[in-house]
């Protein structure tokens, strides 16, 4: 312990120290998985939240409609993961469902786990989805046909939110209850998987969706028109639907026949009996006001007991 080093001993250490600040001064590395190259931007995986973000919105009204009771759906979260670490998180047994999406090539994964599927069977059922004793085995077969009424309203709304970036065809190809069963693709491949809650009652359960990130990939153009049409103008079916709903607002038709002007205390002179001249012509046209803006100009008509406004000319907006 007493040794003192040597004058080579020492000018190696200095030399260790001098390369290593050289080495810390250069470009660093930055680690890349050469496995993950279908890996999508973090700019579209918030495009994707947003649009599942409606997509539970609608499906928690439809579930409702159909189940005739509350149901609640929360969308908890939106993550890239390969299709070995998707399936490591779900449960065994439990309801995994192979899905198409036409016209695009390959299979989308959606897991309807046990805390779901049996408070949604109890409901169709008539039961009032308690919280009980989780169930933990398979799901029958007169079960997997009452669950095809679901899937459909599910997919259903799930199409619709995708209308906004492409046109899939979400088809159901095959339901197994084991998620190592249902080999979609090589356990390396990345996944976009959609974590959603869904609370039936008491009963609070999970449903998970995955989507391969290549696909996603093919449709990033489309994502960035997304974009672009949100920030411009709105399309014409846009427009169509906008307008179809302002047509059935109800709005104030006022007529008015102006006459002469009163001072404040003129007014507060007035009392039961008083007669206020109106010197207005006879062929001087009416003020037409549409919740109080000046639209149409024309006359008073009538036929019997009854009156009319007839409209002889059109206000130009801004006049």
């Amino acid at each position: 312990m007493a040794r003192q080093l040597t004058q080579q001993e020492i000018d190696a250490v200095f030399r260790k120290r001098q390369l290593g600040g050289a080495e810390a001064t250069g470009p660093k590395a930055a680690p890349f998985d050469f496995r993950r190259l279908d890996r999508i931007p973090k700019s579209q995986l918030r495009a994707i939240r947003l649009l599942h973000d409606n997509f539970v919105r609608n499906l928690a009204s439809s579930l409702s409609a159909y189940l005739r009771t509350y149901i609640g759906v929360n969308l908890v979260s939106v993550e890239q993961l390969s299709y070995a670490e998707f399936l490591d998180g779900l449960s065994s047994p439990t309801c995994l469902v192979s899905l198409g999406l036409r016209p695009y090539e390959g299979s989308a994964v959606m897991e309807l786990n046990p805390g779901m599927t049996f408070p949604i069977l109890e409901a169709l059922m008539g039961g009032k989805s308690k919280v009980s004793t989780p169930l933990e085995r398979e799901i029958t077969e007169i079960e997997r046909h009452l669950l095809e009424g679901l899937l459909r309203i599910i997919l259903r709304d799930l199409k619709e939110a995708w209308e906004t970036i492409t046109s899939i065809d979400f088809k159901v190809d095959s339901m197994e209850t084991d998620p190592q069963m249902l080999q979609v693709l090589d356990p390396g491949e990345a996944f976009v998987a959609t974590g959603i809650e869904v609370r039936v009652g008491e009963a609070i359960g999970m449903m998970n969706l995955a989507i391969p990130s290549l696909i996603i990939k093919m449709m990033r153009t489309k994502f960035s028109h997304q974009g672009a049409g949100r920030k411009g103008k709105s399309s014409d079916a846009e427009r169509a639907q906008m307008l179809g709903r302002l047509m059935k607002a109800q709005l104030g038709l006022d007529v008015r026949m102006r006459g002469q002007t009163l001072s404040l205390s003129e007014l507060l002179n007035l009392a039961p009996g008083d007669a206020l001249l109106f010197d207005y012509p006879a062929t001087r046209k009416l003020d037409g006001l549409v919740q109080g803006v000046l639209k149409f100009r024309g006359q008073v008509v009538g036929q019997g007991r009854r009156r009319a406004f007839l409209i002889e000319e059109l206000i130009p907006a801004g006049s």
